[in-house]
């Protein structure tokens, strides 16, 4: 079935997206996001929730947000022929550089507890990496660039949870303490890694290994995916609606270290499209992990971009459907203006619009990294 009829009833259904309309949304909403580049120096694209530090925006959702947004820019077609464009990214780039000496971002005083400039670290290194890869590191700007990389994977690497291995934004307290493995931050931080190293840099794979097998860790018999664990998951399948996000990103980053197959990959990205109108009913709204299914809204855009990259990992002959129908839910909340949104805050709007184009055009801009 092409979607649930309850899916499709949350809506006034708008008709699947044509190709040409997809490529001119992507446009639009890239033009969108350049426009709302904010901060000091103009070069950030903050990510805002309810977490704040002292009041106000973390530091590492300034970094993490800015990457997120500026790897999209950089994944639209057309990007070098856009000035405007390029100048935002350079922007982003000195300042995703510069950031390496902010105190908050520091390995060396993290203290764990809900913290994000692990997340930071990812994200910070997965956008340089993505200006490395389409040899798009702005002019005078290459020094900086490989100082900061180095930076922001060496980081990524310590931060990783003692003795368990992967990654938690949301930690015991204890930079040293064991604590629970996220089973949606550990699949980016290896599928972050996995690229550094096919892009020739330095990688621990003992790091990558702990990673792996912790991520496993979260997963159950059913193929759902724990939000976070210390042993081997005992989660029942009818929390899956609310796991479907960190399924997709899960299997795509197991996979790619043959960890996990097409079988796989397909139960998690049909049950992302099965389940979909519980994300969908958690979107835009206050609150975080509600019952039933402890559906937050930032896992609205998160699970569309890994199911648009789960579809990419799957034999060439199934992606047709399955982008089709992807597409579809991504087109039934497309705003006004040509942006998305999946929070209460209009700041958000940048990073839900970036997370939309690169879901639309992963079946051109994704290079799946293998770690082997």
């Amino acid at each position: 079935m092409f979607i649930s009829l309850c899916a499709a009833l949350l809506f006034i259904i708008r008709p699947a997206p044509t190709d040409l309309e997809l490529a001119s949304a992507v446009q639009t909403a890239i033009g969108r996001v350049v426009l709302m580049q904010e901060g000091p120096t103009s070069g950030e694209w903050p990510y805002e929730g309810v977490y704040r530090v002292g009041g106000i925006i973390p530091y590492g959702y300034r970094v993490g947000g800015t990457a997120i947004v500026g790897e999209a820019i950089l994944r639209a077609p057309e990007y070098g022929t856009h000035s405007d464009r390029q100048a935002a990214i350079r922007r982003a780039t000195e300042f995703v550089c510069a950031s390496i000496t902010e105190p908050l971002l520091q390995v060396s005083t993290y203290e764990g507890g809900y913290d994000v400039r692990a997340w930071a670290s990812c994200y910070g290194a997965r956008f340089l990496l993505s200006l490395e890869e389409r040899k798009a590191i702005p002019v005078g700007l290459e020094a900086q660039v490989n100082t900061a990389l180095r930076w922001y994977l060496t980081a990524l690497e310590k931060f990783e949870i003692p003795e368990v291995g992967g990654w938690n934004y949301a930690r015991d307290a204890g930079a040293e303490t064991p604590s629970a493995t996220s089973g949606f931050m550990t699949p980016v931080c290896l599928l972050t890694l996995y690229q550094a190293k096919a892009q020739g840099h330095a990688v621990d794979p003992n790091v990558v290994a702990r990673g792996i097998a912790a991520l496993e860790l979260c997963r159950t018999s059913d193929g759902n995916i724990a939000y976070s664990s210390t042993k081997q998951a005992r989660m029942q399948s009818k929390m899956i609606p609310g796991a479907v996000g960190r399924m997709v990103a899960a299997e795509s980053a197991l996979a790619l270290a043959g960890r996990s197959g097409e079988a796989e990959i397909r139960r998690a990205v049909l049950d992302f499209i099965e389940y979909w109108r519980e994300l969908e009913r958690r979107r835009a709204k206050n609150g975080t992990h509600l019952p039933p299914f402890g559906v937050a809204p930032y896992y609205f855009w998160f699970a569309h971009y890994h199911a648009a990259q789960a579809i990419e990992l799957l034999p060439l002959g199934q992606r047709a459907s399955l982008r089709a129908q992807l597409n579809w839910l991504l087109w039934q909340t497309r705003a006004s203006d040509g942006t998305w949104n999946d929070r209460v805050f209009p700041r958000s709007a940048a990073y839900g619009s970036a997370m939309a184009a690169m879901s639309m055009t992963m079946p051109q801009a994704f290079q799946p990294f293998h770690w082997n």
